[in-house]
């Protein structure tokens, strides 16, 4: 599989390409509490989406889990950003992963709902459990590297070989560092990798090297 820079894993022999955590209408949802961020994270995300999607040009898109910030979010997609999604959307699978920020999903959004896909050997899931082949988002992995006398902190793919955290994929959506206690409770152990996404390549990082 290739891990791509912007945040998205690539399965070419199925032409599949997997997301987590778009976090959609996310700025809306902070606005409708009086916190008010720029309101341009949908479209940002969606355009970043668009930019992976015609790199790979993929049969099938998995969104695994988190799609939308809250249950109502879809509902706040602009015209412009819902038909947005729709053209990424035709001529291709989707699915639509359930995550915990949505769990329920309209049949409206087009393509396919589901809790869990597994693909032969391998099972994509929202949150993940720390069983062998599993692909899983949620947790929004964030390594901490010290470089040249100061730290970098940049999103990554957590993995053992045996099992994938996927970066956030959102444009405002934050990080947990992968020193936390919540990614040695997915891999059992400390030898995990962090392949962080760097400006031009992917830097693997043994996890228990980051801050």
């Amino acid at each position: 599989m290739i891990a791509d820079l912007a945040g998205a894993l690539y399965w070419p022999d199925q032409r599949l390409l997997v997301v987590a955590d778009l976090h959609l209408e996310k700025g809306s949802s902070f606005a409708t509490r009086g916190v008010l961020l720029p309101p341009y994270d949908t479209l940002a995300t969606l355009g970043q989406l668009g930019a992976v999607i015609a790199r790979f040009d993929p049969r099938a898109v998995i969104a695994l889990g988190d799609s939308f910030h809250d249950g109502e979010a879809h509902d706040r997609l602009s015209a412009a950003n819902r038909d947005h999604l729709a053209a990424l959307q035709a001529r291709r699978d989707w699915i639509w992963i359930v995550g915990n920020h949505d769990p329920e999903l309209p049949c409206a959004l087009g393509g396919t709902v589901a809790s869990a896909l597994a693909i032969g050997a391998i099972n994509f899931r929202h949150e993940p459990t720390g069983a062998h082949g599993e692909i899983a988002g949620h947790l929004h992995p964030k390594a901490r590297i010290a470089a040249r006398g100061r730290a970098i902190e940049r999103r990554c793919f957590a993995s053992d070989g045996e099992r994938l955290v996927m970066p956030s994929f959102g444009a405002y959506t934050g990080g947990l560092s992968i020193r936390d206690a919540a990614f040695l409770r997915v891999f059992g152990a400390p030898g995990f990798h962090a392949h962080v996404l760097g400006d031009r390549q992917l830097y693997t990082v043994a996890a228990a090297r980051c801050c």
